[in-house]
């Protein structure tokens, strides 16, 4: 059966790569979203078998719904339970120097999927796409894509299995083999109706969607995979990346390749509210990377949407409202000790913590996690950038 082909567009919503808002400013309906790309729920149940597969507990991102959808997800720990590897495929489109908190998600959730089931794993860097997005030049976005690939390897990823490539750099040989094979496979309707482009379009944005395709297919890493051409694939991606992998689980079978797994995740909010995803355009509208602790201090208690009431004697009688309160959210993402954020919440939501409390309990939360990562970074050289980057075996990619 063909995937479902559409653009995530309705008069509710927009749901796409490049476009994420939903009507009036409000919040983005997951389970319409679900239905409509046709993708499945991750249930509890696929949570619980994570953690007997792997002999670990689950990611707070897997504990929490952070990643709430799947395709084939059930099929990945089936190859994992008989013994077989399969492969791990992220990426990161380079349009800023810094990445954000919510840049940041899939990468904390890929290195804890590479750590618990100990397979291989490639990440993309799109600065050809970002290029023909964002009217940067090449050289820009390839600077970009070096300075983000310090901050993904701060993430702790493991050098001896994990492949970062730039686009720029890497397509040819067997890799865009694969792409023609996927570009004879889509016609132009077919695009059209997957992504909604326009007339208006240059014939790059067109074609793009085949560059991000193949990373799917093993084939196209010959250096790291030659002989698995049948090894699957899990990608770990927010859901407005799903159009890209539904075009090429169509496509997959086709061609002769397994299709491409998904284990997707909702948008991380921006500091002003839960309206889809964090906007690089208002660089208060996020907490990034590069913020010193006076920084991550002033966003929080000046832009932190409250759920709080209107006075602290109101707040004691009615309690927080939980379900639009930013510092809870970014707490129920960040904050490990499941003990502590039920403990606040419960304290909150009945009005006996107030919002002031909670968001100190966040700056310190996001303080300390900004601080590691950049200690982190401050380690990753231009020569540790080019190990990752190197196109090289790696002799522990399967041990």
């Amino acid at each position: 059966m063909a995937e479902e082909s559409t653009t995530g567009r309705d008069d509710e919503q927009v749901v796409n790569p490049w476009e994420v808002t939903a009507k009036d400013g409000g919040k983005i309906d997951y389970d319409k979203l679900i239905e409509k790309f046709g993708c499945q729920r991750l249930e509890e149940s696929l949570v619980q078998r994570v953690e007997r597969l792997t002999g670990r507990p689950a990611h707070v991102f897997l504990r929490r719904g952070v990643f709430f959808a799947h395709r084939d997800f059930n099929e990945i720990l089936d190859v994992y339970e008989r013994g077989e590897k399969f492969f791990l495929y992220t990426g990161r489109g380079p349009s800023s120097e810094a990445l954000h908190l919510g840049h940041l998600v899939p990468f904390m959730f890929t290195k804890y999927l590479q750590d618990a089931f100990k397979v291989p794993l490639v990440i993309q860097l799109t600065d050809d796409e970002k290029c023909m997005w964002k009217n940067l030049t090449v050289e820009e976005s390839k600077r970009l894509a070096r300075e983000n690939a310090k901050d993904i390897i701060a993430c702790g990823f493991d050098i001896t299995r994990t492949f970062i490539f730039s686009d720029f750099n890497y397509v040819g040989g067997a890799f865009y083999e694969n792409m023609v094979k996927v570009a004879k496979c889509v016609t132009f309707n077919k695009v059209v109706g997957i992504f909604g482009f326009t007339n208006e379009d240059h014939i790059g944005k067109i074609s793009f969607p085949t560059v991000q395709a193949v990373p799917s297919f093993p084939s196209s890493f010959p250096h790291l995979f030659s002989g698995n051409d049948n090894l699957r694939c899990l990608i770990p991606c927010a859901i407005d990346q799903d159009p890209y992998f539904r075009m090429t689980r169509d496509v997959a079978p086709r061609i002769g390749y397994q299709k491409p797994a998904l284990i997707e995740s909702s948008f991380f909010p921006a500091l002003q509210g839960e309206t889809g995803k964090m906007s690089a355009s208002d660089p208060n509208s996020a907490i990034y990377v590069t913020d010193s602790s006076k920084d991550i201090k002033n966003k929080v208690n000046r832009y932190a949407f409250s759920g709080g009431q209107d006075s602290i004697e109101n707040h004691r009688k009615y309690g927080a409202n939980l379900e639009v309160d930013i510092p809870v959210k970014y707490l129920s993402f960040f904050l490990e000790d499941d003990a502590k954020l039920d403990h606040i919440k419960k304290e909150y939501g009945a009005g006996r913590m107030l919002t002031g409390e909670v968001k100190k309990c966040l700056i310190e939360v996001l303080s300390e996690m900004v601080e590691r990562h950049c200690k982190a970074r401050a380690l990753v050289t231009d020569e540790v950038v080019d190990a990752f980057m190197a196109v090289r075996p790696l002799p522990y990619m399967f041990s």
